[in-house]
């Protein structure tokens, strides 16, 4: 079957009585209700559940190996290929299935807040709550956008689809497949409705790089001087936390693209792990949970339909989806300028990296493409030692093409705006994880601050003898012993000890990287 055949296929499906389109919230939030896919909260908002996957399955994620992009993609344990044969018949088997359904929703909107740069996208679900996240999540068109909108890249979802390895060459039931030739995402298997997302993203980071454009997994803000902040940080390094701040105004949270004009969020709406969630700690997220929003894997009360968000039953990787607009101090539009700052966040559980560290633009790309943070490998007995982490660019399961190609573009952006960076640990402090405490959160928010708001541009630094990263003296708010690691342990020669079992994880880490600027390495890494 060739591509024209696929594009017609998927126009029949569209024309048929059974799809309908662009419906409203209230709308989908009836069907949902009806169709018995999730019930209402107190607040207003979905609750639904996703079954047996309650987070992404990377291993069931495919790229088509297609004649166009074979030589551009970076193949491998995240990049996998699939032959354009198996994709085609899986294609018409989902489409087929869908034609039998009693309904079919389709949502029309955009990736990319700048008009300039955005994508015309279309999502094709078989669930009405996933076309409701789609609603929420997606940049939403004007009627009059609507009128003329034609998609660029369709999804398709149909969940309760699901493959047959023997016969459908998947390596399970689940498949989540990128096509850049047939400018589709194929989804089945799964009901995790954030596969919709992430796939969306990893094609803007195949499409926006070709129009020199680097797409990044951060959040970004801006302060009341158009100052713009970027804050990279993987899982647990208080990312949402610290870019919450209620004295500058909330680009977006995940995913942005900066381009010769600046920053545009990607997204129009926010997809909030809740696990733990408060009103207290994060009054932001908490209100925004209302009509229209969904919660997925978040246990309810069936009586009062009160979220109780410390329940892990289903998952500890609940969340809430919500449009941006739910969020009182936004950017809307979300476009913004040049970024002043970045912020790259780790939770060092070795204790050994400085609380906050200026970066000259070689290690910025160094700890880009590094994207180190620890995760916790021990239980809920005795001490054990945290386990190392490194997701490339901060988002390794994302990045189709070579991971060198964004941090040479990250790079160059920094050398022309002037950018400084910074790292951010919020990690451990006085001892590794066990034996040190916390980074006090009040301690990071002076930091970081501190940063934003120029206060670092210029003040007198020490490096540090083992990263060779350059320790501020003084960080208004933050005592002088707690800037500098090795101040903060009793046992000296413990602290040296770890520091350098932690350079040697980096300096292992770098190998895979080639094809790329040695001095990078050699200015960027590990002084010893």
């Amino acid at each position: 079957m060739n591509t024209v055949d696929v594009t017609n296929k998927l126009a029949v499906l569209l024309q048929q009585p059974n799809v309908l389109k662009n419906l409203s919230v209230p709308q989908l939030v009836e069907k949902v209700l009806k169709r018995k896919e999730g019930m209402l909260t107190l607040t207003g908002a979905v609750a639904t559940t996703t079954g047996k996957y309650t987070g992404r399955s990377p291993k069931d994620k495919y790229i088509v190996e297609e004649a166009s992009t074979k030589a551009k993609i970076d193949w491998g344990t995240v990049n996998q290929p699939i032959s354009e044969e198996t994709f085609e018949k899986l294609y018409n088997k989902v489409i087929d299935y869908l034609m039998e359904k009693d309904e079919v929703f389709v949502f029309k909107g955009f990736a990319g807040a700048d008009p300039k740069y955005r994508l015309p996208i279309q999502v094709v679900n078989e669930f009405s709550w996933h076309n409701l996240f789609a609603h929420q999540l997606f940049i939403r068109p004007t009627q009059e956008e609507l009128q003329t909108h034609e998609a660029e890249f369709t999804v398709i979802s149909a969940p309760n689809f699901k493959a047959d390895p023997a016969v459908d060459g998947t390596k399970s039931e689940t498949f989540i497949i990128i096509s850049f030739e047939r400018r589709t995402v194929l989804i089945g298997g799964t009901e995790y409705a954030g596969e919709m997302k992430k796939s969306i993203f990893s094609v803007m980071n195949y499409l926006l790089p070709e129009q020199g454009i680097l797409p990044m997994h951060c959040s970004a803000n801006v302060g009341q001087e158009g100052d713009v902040a970027l804050f990279f940080g993987l899982s647990g390094t208080g990312k949402t936390t610290l870019s919450a701040d209620p004295k500058r105004r909330l680009i977006g949270d995940d995913e942005h693209g900066w381009s010769n004009r600046g920053i545009f969020n990607i997204e129009g709406g926010c997809y909030a792990k809740c696990i733990n969630l408060s009103r207290e700690k994060e009054p932001q997220i908490f209100d925004a949970i209302r009509f229209g929003s969904v919660l997925e894997n978040v246990i309810v009360d069936e009586q009062t339909r009160i979220p109780n968000y410390e329940d892990a039953t289903l998952t500890e990787n609940t969340r809430a989806a919500y449009p941006i607009q739910a969020i009182d101090n936004i950017v809307d539009p979300s476009i913004a300028g040049h970024p002043t700052t970045i912020i790259f966040l780790t939770a060092d559980a070795f204790g050994v990296l400085p609380p906050i560290s200026k970066l000259t633009r070689e290690q910025a790309m160094y700890h880009f493409l590094s994207g180190y943070t620890s995760k916790l490998a021990g239980t809920e007995r005795g001490i054990t030692s945290p386990q190392a982490t490194f997701s490339t660019c901060f988002g390794a399961p994302f990045l189709p093409l070579p991971a060198t190609r964004y941090a040479e573009m990250l790079g160059k952006k920094i050398a022309e705006h002037n950018v400084q960076v910074f790292l951010v640990n919020t990690g451990w402090t006085g001892g590794e994880y066990g034996v040190g405490s916390r980074m006090k959160l009040q301690y990071t928010r002076a930091m970081v601050q501190a940063a934003v708001e120029g206060e670092l541009a210029n003040v007198e630094t020490m490096k540090d003898p083992i990263f060779g990263l350059e320790i501020p003296a003084h960080v208004p708010g933050v005592p002088d012993e707690v800037l500098h690691p090795q101040n903060t342990w009793a046992d000296k020669q413990a602290y040296e000890q770890k520091a350098k079992e932690l350079a040697e994880k980096f300096r292992e880490n770098f190998k895979k990287f080639k094809h790329i600027d040695p001095e990078i390495e050699k200015l960027g890494g590990p002084i010893i």
